[in-house]
């Protein structure tokens, strides 16, 4: 069973403070936990019998029985489930090398958790392996962002460096942007190298990072001319520049 301790740290793991001091985030859902217990190194391991049952193969430095009022009092879900993990953040070393010869997605400033998680799964999706985040981006192991990915954050990797630094020390690398005044998307040549920046959802691409992008896109509404929203959601905006990429690539 649970103790009231490690139910406490569990719950402290909410909060990016105690994710900073520990190394140690937290992942909730049947299929979440499955996922990323296999890639990451697990601290605790915390499901019920029937879970822990059906993943034998599944370890952990330490293995809990837990029952559903358990994984209530210990986790964030509104509908709770029957597996929460403890995970090690993993350390990943970036190199130059990582963005030749395809594509890299570099999010400036993204705040919401659950656009993060959503653009990570997109990445998943269509391929990409790294995804560069401004150090003022939110925070991977928010625990609305990890879960936001649906696994993904085992096949993707994330990293936090100076854009503006990365982008000005290799400028022979193609840097795409989203603009409201930019080219037609679907009238512009597109690589498959290349960094495909994602903004603020309110303010876009920072003024630091603007004038280091070298192709700026527009994604056109339909009909040309109506009158339409304001702009499109970062991460399903990510969604359309990056099928649009691999569309191009494929013929």
């Amino acid at each position: 069973m649970l103790s009231k301790n490690q139910i406490k740290f569990i719950q402290s793991l909410q909060q990016k403070k105690h994710r900073n001091e520990t190394g140690c985030f937290v992942a909730e859902g049947n299929k979440l936990v499955a996922d990323l217990a296999p890639v990451f190194d697990c601290e605790w391991l915390i499901a019920t019998d029937e879970w822990l049952a059906q993943h034998p193969f599944l370890t952990a430095k330490q293995t809990i029985t837990a029952n559903k009022e358990e994984l209530r009092k210990a986790g964030g879900l509104t509908t709770p489930q029957d597996a929460i993990a403890v995970f090690r953040k993993p350390k990943y070393e970036f190199s130059a090398t990582d963005l030749k010869g395809r594509l890299t997605l570099a999010v400036d400033r993204i705040q919401d958790p659950g656009n993060l998680g959503t653009i990570i799964r997109l990445a998943d999706w269509f391929g990409i392996e790294n995804i560069l985040c401004s150090p003022d981006t939110v925070d991977l192991y928010n625990p609305k962002t990890v879960q936001a990915t649906m696994g993904a954050l085992a096949r993707v990797k994330v990293h936090y460096l100076p854009l503006d630094q990365l982008l000005e020390s290799h400028p022979e690398i193609p840097v795409y942007g989203t603009f409201l005044d930019g080219d037609d998307m679907y009238q512009t040549e597109l690589t498959a190298e290349g960094i495909i920046i994602m903004g603020n959802e309110g303010n876009g691409i920072s003024p630091e990072i603007e004038p280091l992008v070298t192709k700026r896109l527009y994604i056109p509404n339909f009909p040309e001319g109506r009158e339409t929203s304001e702009s499109l959601n970062v991460a399903i905006a990510t969604a359309i520049v990056c099928a649009e990429f691999r569309r191009r690539i494929r013929q």
